[in-house]
Order: structure tokens, then sequence, then C-alpha cells
């Protein structure tokens, strides 16, 4: 399978000219002026970017764990600090942070940029970080045919720092853990003090 799974925002065709006469709306209910010099080209750089942020929607992130090695490895593999943007489906603000992706192959191996590739897919959709959680952890779980996998998410949330209640700084943490990841606590003990050190 090649990198090229990974479509660019041009490849994904959303509405345009619905997303620019939306941003126009907005911009006057706002009470501002469409017609400004500064805002005259706002509602097409809205557009294009809410392909660019989107284009998860029209992926399939199993697709990056379909190619893979046969190992004869059976300890546990994390990588951690895989940086990430998405965007919070009740505000449609940014919420940033990083995922820390840990499994224990059972006969397969799969390339460390495509669990990177796997969260950023799963990432550029209107999402909840509890629900990306849980669907990178079910991915690596099934595609992988894995022992088990942890997956820990922390990220800051604009609707938390920017309006709201305001708290700059606050931080979500969210885990998914599954097979020995969640029966086993040596297990589970070991991933969560590599992924996240105190």
């Amino acid at each position: 399978m090649s990198d090229t799974i990974a479509s660019s925002a041009d490849d994904f065709q959303v509405d345009k000219p619905r997303i620019e006469r939306a941003v126009r709306e907005i911009l006057l209910a706002i009470g501002e002026d469409p017609e400004r010099e500064g805002l005259l080209e706002t509602p097409q750089r809205v557009a294009r970017m809410y392909a660019e942020l989107f284009q998860g929607l029209s992926q399939d992130p199993a697709l990056h764990l379909q190619k893979f090695f046969t190992e004869r490895y059976d300890s546990m593999v994390v990588v951690k600090d895989v940086e990430f943007h998405s965007m919070c489906e009740h505000h449609l603000l940014p919420f940033v942070g990083k995922a820390h992706i840990g499994y224990i192959p059972q006969g397969k191996v799969v390339g460390l940029s495509k669990l990177a590739r796997v969260v950023e897919t799963v990432a550029r959709r209107p999402q909840l970080q509890e629900r990306m959680t849980e669907t990178i952890a079910e991915l690596l779980m099934n595609e992988l045919n894995a022992l088990g996998v942890g997956v820990v998410v922390e990220a800051t949330h604009s609707c938390m720092t920017l309006r709201g209640v305001r708290k700059p700084g606050s931080l979500c943490v969210t885990s998914a853990l599954r097979g020995s990841f969640r029966s086993n606590p040596t297990t589970r003990a070991e991933f969560l003090n590599l992924a996240m050190p105190r």
C-alpha cells in the first residue's frame, strides 16, 4: 500500500461554494461587512481550510495498517508524542495534542509512520477526543490482531480555553485499553509508565 493513501485537501471534494455562502452569512450575522477588503476572500479561505481540516472524512484509516511485516516480536511497541490537530464537533474549534500508542504484536508489526498516519486520519474529522481514542485502539486491535493495545490522548481544547469557562492550560487526557493492556495490570502499568512517565 503506497503513501498516496493520504490524499491532499484538493482530492477531498467538499461543496466549497456552499461553505463560502455560509461563511458570508456568518460575517453578516455578526455585523461585519463581507465586502470589506480584509474579508473579501475570507469565505474562499475558510472553504479551502475546511477541505484540508476534514479530509479524514474521505479516508479509511485502516488502509494505513494493511502493509505489515511478519516478525516474531512479542514485546511492547510504544510510539509517543504523535502530534495532531482536530476539530471539536460541538463548537468547530480546534483541539490539539499528542497521542501515545502501544501494542503487543502477534506476528504482525507495522511501520511506525503508519501509526502516525492513523492518528492523522482519525483526527481530521469533526471529532470528540473520547471517540478518537477509542477509534484508534479498535483499529489497531482489529487490523493487527494484536495481543493488546493501549492508546492515551492528551489535548488542549479551544472550546475550554477561548470561550465558556476560559481555563488556559487545562488538559484533557483519555485512554483506551484493549486485550492484555486491559486484563493484565503489569502490562497496563508498563505501558502507562512508558507512555506518560512521571
